[in-house]
């Protein structure tokens, strides 16, 4: 996958500003729940209305400036991968074309189709992803645990001792289902091969009565992939509940643990509310944070796949002589025109 990020060349300024502007708009949101603490606090609980009005247009001031940012972030996240896609594409088609044919055979024609259009397409996925919440993700979940310490050092620990679990759930799932997805992938060639074999020899099969032994063949073979997606997509769905789990029953401890600080006099009821609303951002871009490695999953194989093909040494070489330079004439014997 490493050698494929060469084709990125030439889109090093989307690949800058694409998480640069995800960065700010994340900066953004992590303001968000300090101004509902402050209206909570200074607004409501003093029926301060015009107080309440401004914080709220500055809320929404920041929606407006962060959806700007993240729709210009994703601008150029598309730009680059799609970009990116298009030249690993013509490239690996212009490497497909100079290979000879007994490679071609080897490598089989429905694998090189499956790596110059599926495989591609979920290259260029994990690619935009990657730029738009690579960076984003943890930005946010570790800018919330430091918010959250800036408030109060003993609820905090509550997010300190939640993350390390959440990251290994996470990181565990994804080592475990990489290797599956692989397969998957590898399956999927062997689909596509049977396919095409049965289209192209379509008249053969009838003359010779296989069309009920290629049915067959056909079925076991969708099923054995249907099993390996199955069993890819069960732990896969795992990362979900889990996740959610543990977000929970930190949630419950956080509102305990900020109900006493209230009772005591330490936190306020806003500050609770904005440690509440940390706790919520850190479960969604731990959700995000899970699809994205399920996609750079598929990605990281799919590419692996791609590289395969291009580290493969052509075994023909082009001719070097040019029209120019061949010479002769065309002689005509006992030729008669009418």
């Amino acid at each position: 996958m490493k050698k494929l990020l060469k084709y990125l060349k030439g889109y090093e300024k989307e690949c800058v500003l694409g998480p640069l502007f995800k960065l700010l708009e994340a900066t953004f949101e992590l303001l968000v729940p300090l101004v509902v603490a402050s209206i909570v606090d200074k607004g409501i609980d003093s029926g301060n209305r015009g107080y309440i009005v401004k914080m709220c247009a500055v809320m929404i001031g920041l929606g407006v400036v962060g959806l700007a940012s993240s729709v210009t972030a994703q601008y150029f996240s598309a730009v680059a991968a799609v970009g990116f896609s298009t030249r690993l594409r013509h490239t690996v088609l212009e490497h497909i074309l100079n290979l000879s044919y007994s490679q071609v055979d080897q490598l089989g024609a429905s694998t090189m189709i499956t790596r110059m259009t599926s495989d591609i397409n979920q290259v260029q996925n994990g690619v935009n992803l990657t730029l738009r919440l690579l960076l984003r993700s943890p930005f946010v979940v570790f800018g919330a645990m430091i918010m959250a310490f800036t408030i109060d050092f003993q609820a905090a620990l509550v997010f300190a001792g939640v993350i390390p679990v959440l990251c290994v759930i996470v990181f565990g799932i994804m080592l475990i289902t990489m290797p599956m997805y692989r397969r998957v992938q590898a399956s999927l060639d062997s689909v596509t091969s049977a396919s095409r074999q049965n289209l192209t020899g379509v008249r053969v099969l009838r003359a010779f009565c296989k069309e009920d032994a290629e049915v067959a063949s056909f079925e076991e073979k969708t099923e054995d992939m249907t099993r390996k997606q199955l069993s890819a997509g069960r732990i896969s769905a795992l990362m979900n509940p889990v996740t959610y789990v543990v977000i929970n029953l930190a949630v419950v401890l956080l509102v305990h643990v900020g109900a006493l600080k209230v009772e005591s006099g330490v936190l306020t009821q806003g500050l609770v509310i904005a440690l509440y609303n940390y706790m919520s951002q850190i479960l969604v871009e731990l959700i995000k944070m899970a699809n994205l490695i399920i996609t750079i999953t598929k990605a990281v194989a799919c590419g692996n796949r791609v590289a395969s093909v291009l580290e493969l040494e052509p075994g023909q070489e082009n001719g070097t002589r040019r029209a120019a330079d061949l010479k002769g004439q065309v002689e005509f014997r006992d030729v008669t025109a009418r």
